[in-house]
């Protein structure tokens, strides 16, 4: 039967007593951990979002109702205790925060009682994901998950503080906004005052920061809820949260060197890590060559060499063949690696081809200096000789090379070397390499769409160098745009915006789009640009892959209250779901039943 709390005061959490309490009368309050019976005398572990305190019950200091109770407790009962802190009685736990103390209950309450749950409540869970995800209310109990929620709150609240302190607004944009369908799919929700109509959920606040730079603001920001309705990943959320941000009167730098110190902040305030300033930087093309792509990890080397120039005259038609075709070749060494056995090796030959490879070359150097390979008997010692010397090869390592256009070369090598470092443990959690990658390209072709797409988006400010190529040779402009990569994942990004309107119309041409296209679709913007805009530029961090990597999780499911599954449905609540006729009459909205499929 529950009890009422009426009387008592929680006076602190289980955490926050010590052997500096030795002799207070305290009241905790939390749930059972677990509750051991040693005859006579009864061992609760009680636990609240802080950490455990370890509970005494004896009949002499409780009485015969209260040991009766504490008789009953089972894990998961919810309770009050009133008692003394004392010295611990038996060993010390040195792998509790309160590992010296413990509570000699004077008074118990059981204020909820509970079933037992369907899984432990613990650090670690073994338990599979769809049912922790199912009673995610008792998933979130788990001490690990606590602590990165907690840890979530810590940075948001550090970001707010800090940004505020560089003299920017916190300002909150609209949730329902006309859609723009240029880029990820909308979220689309029925307006029933005007039938018919559909308001989009916001991908991000883009258009809207920008107008508030043309009103005025100079520096925004704001810890924005975006949508997308995208196919998810282990990084992807249907919704999830931007720290986002605009400046105005600044270019590049200035950007950088605020985002340099509030991520210095963060990291020495929520970790104790030191974040060293100014962060590399490096171009895009730079990183593609070196690493094979445009958020590469830099904890480990591996990297790329093009040794197209090499092997252009050699016998082997496969490297010949992709280099007269436009392409390259390029490999990585793999160092030490030399003895792998020919089963990884396919196994690597096999990963490869997921990312487009039609095979992979392999050169195996023996520690007595001679070669295993795929590929050697179409060339000559020579040959061989200058691509283990261009490889760096010593004997011992392992070469692997991609030969085909530099798009499918830079995607197989990046990945593998990642597969790679996987698989040999290289990759350290406890490290945090940063890096910005600055001069995007601003376009990207699209076979799909047989055009030019913004690779960012149609508002990026190209390099003013490469401003005379915008509608001769689009696909060689670079953009005035950044990412902040963080150990491999970009955790955000930003650019310089277009405010010349004669730019953003060029911009818009060599989208393919006329002049009455860009204005059905960004008109209030455009228009805007008519009254005065100052020249400005922005970022936007995503909030869940930070916190991801700063508790070092795999899934940004696990620093998410209440996450989505991949195919963006909701496991508790079981959303999304059918509604009434009558919503969807007042909505003027009929549900097409599609035909079963035999």
């Amino acid at each position: 039967m529950a009890e009422s709390m009426k009387g008592l005061h929680r006076t602190h959490r289980c955490t926050e007593l010590s052997t500096a309490n030795i002799g207070e009368i305290v009241t905790v309050m939390g749930w059972v951990q677990k509750s051991r019976n040693k005859g006579g005398i009864i061992f609760t572990d009680l636990r609240d979002r802080s950490g455990i305190l370890q509970i005494i019950f004896e009949e002499n200091d409780i009485g015969a109702d209260g040991f009766d109770k504490a008789y009953k407790l089972r894990s998961e009962f919810v309770i009050a205790v009133v008692g003394k802190v004392e010295a611990r009685s038996g060993a010390v736990n040195e792998n509790l925060a309160t590992g010296q103390i413990e509570i000699r209950a004077t008074e118990l309450r059981i204020l909820s009682e509970a079933e037992t749950p369907p899984f432990p409540i613990e650090e670690e869970s073994k338990t599979k994901e769809e049912l922790r995800l199912k009673y995610r209310y008792l998933d979130l109990r788990r001490p690990d998950l606590q602590r990165n929620l907690m840890i979530r709150s810590q940075v948001a609240t550090l970001t707010r503080q800090f940004l505020a302190d560089e003299g920017f607004l916190e300002i909150e944009t609209p949730m329902l906004c006309k859609s723009t369908p240029e880029g990820a799919r909308d979220y689309l929700v029925p307006s029933r005052v005007h039938p018919g109509n559909f308001y989009a959920l916001p991908q991000s606040p883009q258009i809207f920061k920008q107008l508030l730079m043309c009103s005025g603001y100079d520096r925004y920001f704001q810890l924005a809820r975006c949508f997308r309705d995208e196919d998810l990943r282990a990084d992807r959320q249907p919704e999830f949260t931007q720290i986002d941000m605009e400046l105005s009167f600044v270019d590049v730098d200035d950007v950088i060197d605020v985002n340099e110190r509030l991520l210095q902040k963060l990291f020495k305030e929520v970790l104790n890590i030191d974040v060293t300033l100014p962060i590399q930087r490096m171009t895009w093309q730079e990183a593609m060559d070196r690493y094979g792509s445009d958020k590469p990890d830099t904890r480990f080397g591996m990297e790329l060499k093009d040794v197209s120039e090499v092997v252009k005259g050699c016998g082997f038609s496969v490297f010949t063949g992709a280099i007269e075709a436009g392409g390259s070749v390029r490999g990585i060494n793999a160092n030490g690696q030399g003895e792998m056995p020919r089963k990884k090796i396919d196994a690597l030959v096999e990963f490869a081809k997921g990312f487009g490879a039609k095979g992979l070359a392999y050169l195996a150097i023996q520690p007595d200096g001679s070669v295993k390979s795929s590929f050697t008997k179409f060339m000559t010692e020579e040959e061989i000789s200058a691509l283990i010397a261009a490889m760096d090869g010593k004997p011992g390592d392992l070469l692997l090379f991609a030969a085909d256009k530099n798009k499918v070369v830079y995607d197989v090598l990046g990945n593998l070397r990642l597969e790679i470092a996987r698989n040999l443990e290289l990759l350290d959690k406890g490290q945090y390499n940063f890096l910005w990658v600055t001069e995007f390209p601003l376009f990207e072709y699209s076979e799909e769409e047989n055009r030019y797409v913004a690779m960012h988006h149609p508002f990026t400010m190209p390099m003013e160098e490469d401003l005379d190529m915008l509608t001769t040779e689009p696909g060689k402009v670079r953009a005035k745009a950044y990412d902040i990569v963080l150990n491999g994942t970009e955790i955000g990004g930003g650019s310089v915006r277009i405010f010349q309107n004669h730019v953003q119309e060029q911009m818009f041409e060599a989208l393919g789009f006329t002049k009455e296209e860009a204005y059905d679709r960004f008109g209030f913007l455009l228009n805007a640009f008519k009254y005065g805009v100052p020249p400005h530029a922005g970022l936007a961090y995503g909030l869940d892959r930070l916190v991801m990597l700063m508790t070092k999780e795999d899934s940004i499911r696990d620093v998410i209250a209440f996450p989505k599954v991949k195919d963006a449905s909701c496991l508790m609540t079981d959303a999304p779901n059918v509604v009434d006729a009558k919503q969807l009459d007042e909505l003027a909205i009929a549900i097409a039943k599609q035909e079963e499929e035999e």
